[in-house]
């Protein structure tokens, strides 16, 4: 699948109409995860049935476009069907049991409750009861190359800096890369952002730090302006978008650094090793966690998997025990704390611990003692579990917040 994305330019009224039509897709995902949990041996088409019966009940429900209300149920679903899921596998940690929704961001239609304009283009309107009518997209990219077959879902996503109109198509998004014959071994880290067993180190940009100081003082204004047991002015709501924005502006970055870096990798190498991390225990460290988070270790893997999928290329996912320790040269394990950077053997080989490391990766990725094909969300990669779109807006496998002319354009394998 590939995604297109617009910007939205529409009246406050249309705005308004469009975080109605999103509240009500939240409530009908919440009354189905409820007839779920209240009825035993419920499935994926009994919550599309039940969608039905929240229409007749509930008259703002009825106003929102059938095929709408049934996305909202399948995204119920969808965190049924994860959570047994991991079941199954037998997941470390918690299983993710399905909760109910309080902030969704998004409404998602299918092939009807919208309609392109013919005559003017770079629009679209809802045929809907809830009012959103017709809206402008803008953006350079001619939606109208496609049939509208093709056209799978239309999504509204409200973001911090305003609304967002995609357009998931259904065509093939594979590349014909011209083999290298070279495998490369990554250790990913927060002195550098990885190293490779060639040598060659990339710098950590640290995002979130750099914005750190303005974050800190958005957010002061911010609390200053808030009334604990009022309603908030509208100075509040301006501090707390403005406070918003930054933090969406700097997780693009680290989504776009990520991903530039990614298919990099991908287009210079057949094979590519790394270690399968679990960050999310990683994290619990008090004195490390906001520098692993802001490195984006799983976005990077992510997109490595994804283009080494769409390149054909092969990504491996190795156990991550002992590969700063062992010496590349002999083998021998050489314990070391994090604050020792670089590895000295008796054998006399002596480099940087990250390079040493990402050799190590290599030798275990190229010994069979990886899985080849493991995602960092799962056995199946994000994109393949099927025409579904993600529930909040921000795609787990969004191939481009590529900004031309206000207009994002996202590639993704749903």
């Amino acid at each position: 699948m590939f995604v297109l994305e617009y910007k939205i330019k529409a009246k406050q009224y249309q705005l308004t109409a469009i975080d109605e039509a999103i509240r009500t897709g939240q409530f009908v995902r919440n009354k189905a995860l409820r007839y779920w949990l209240d009825n035993k041996g419920v499935n994926k088409y009994d919550l599309n049935k039940y969608c039905r019966v929240i229409a007749k009940e509930y008259s703002f429900a009825s106003e929102l476009n059938s095929t709408a209300r049934q996305s909202s149920a399948e995204r119920a679903w969808s965190a049924i069907s994860r959570f047994f899921d991991n079941c199954k596998k037998q997941s470390l940690g918690k299983k993710g049991f399905p909760r109910f929704k309080k902030h969704s961001r998004s409404v998602e239609y299918k092939q009807s409750g919208w309609k392109l304009d013919e005559t003017t283009k770079k629009h679209i309107t809802f045929t809907d009861k809830k009012g959103i009518g017709r809206v402008k997209l803008v953006g350079s990219r001619d939606i109208y190359f496609y049939q509208p077959k093709q056209i799978k879902r239309v999504r509204l996503v409200r973001r911090a800096d305003g609304y967002y109109c995609q357009f998931c198509i259904s065509i093939e998004v594979k590349e014909n890369v011209e083999p290298t014959g070279k495998a490369i071994g990554l250790d990913v880290g927060l002195k550098y952002f990885y190293a490779d067993s060639t040598g060659h180190t990339e710098v950590n940009p640290r995002f979130y730090r750099q914005g750190e100081k303005r974050l800190n003082k958005f957010n002061r204004r911010k609390s200053k302006k808030f009334k604990k047991g009022k309603p908030q002015s509208n100075n509040y709501h301006k501090a707390r978008n403005r406070y918003a924005r930054l933090h969406l502006r700097i997780s693009r970055q680290r989504e776009e650094h990520a991903k530039r870096l990614a298919r990099t990798v991908c287009t210079s190498n057949d094979c590519i090793v790394y270690e399968d991390l679990q960050v999310r225990n990683l994290v619990r460290n008090s004195k490390l966690s906001k520098s692993i988070s802001d490195a984006g270790w799983t976005q990077f893997r992510r997109w490595v998997e994804y283009f080494g999928w769409k390149m054909g290329k092969v990504t491996i996912a190795v156990p991550p025990q002992y590969t700063s320790q062992d010496c590349p040269s002999c083998g021998k394990r050489v314990k070391k704390s994090l604050s020792t950077r670089t590895h000295v053997c008796e054998c006399g080989y002596s480099e940087d611990r990250d390079i040493a490391a990402s050799i190590n990766i290599l030798k275990k990725g190229l010994c069979t003692a990886g899985h080849v094909g493991t995602y960092a969300t799962g056995d199946l990669p994000s994109w393949s579990v099927g025409a579904s779109l993600l529930a909040n807006g921000e795609s787990m496998n969004v191939e481009s917040p590529t900004k031309i002319n206000d207009e994002v354009i996202t590639e993704s394998i749903i």
